[in-house]
């Protein structure tokens, strides 16, 4: 039987996994995600969210995910300027793979709360 995972990972330089890694593998994009996943967020409703994040690495990863068209940028004409971010269509397909991760964070917590006990 053929299994058909495999192609996604046994792949040559045009790989899927690899183009998604290029966009998806940044230290904050997954977490980015995460608060998106909930609605739109002001710039400074997501560097609270992000702590640890810096000014400038926030602004670079918002910029690169608006390139690759997953999230939105909207910059209202107020004084101070209002900027705010929501996910495409696209970056709403995330959705399953952030769900997903979250379940593997909570498999991975429980199995170390469980070593923890036994020692």
């Amino acid at each position: 039987m053929k299994n058909h995972a495999a192609e996604f990972f046994d792949c040559g330089p045009d790989c899927p996994v690899a183009r998604a890694h290029e966009v998806l593998g940044g230290k904050w994009t997954t977490l980015v995600f995460r608060d998106l996943l909930s609605g739109t967020k002001r710039y400074s409703e997501l560097r609270r969210s992000l702590t640890g994040i810096s000014p400038r690495m926030l602004a670079a990863r918002l910029a690169m995910l608006e390139e690759n068209g997953l999230i939105s940028k909207r910059i209202y004409p107020t004084v101070p300027p209002k900027t705010e971010y929501s996910l495409t269509a696209l970056g709403h397909s995330m959705g399953p793979v952030i769900s997903a991760m979250a379940v593997f964070g909570a498999t991975l917590m429980e199995d170390q709360m469980r070593k923890q006990k036994k020692a």
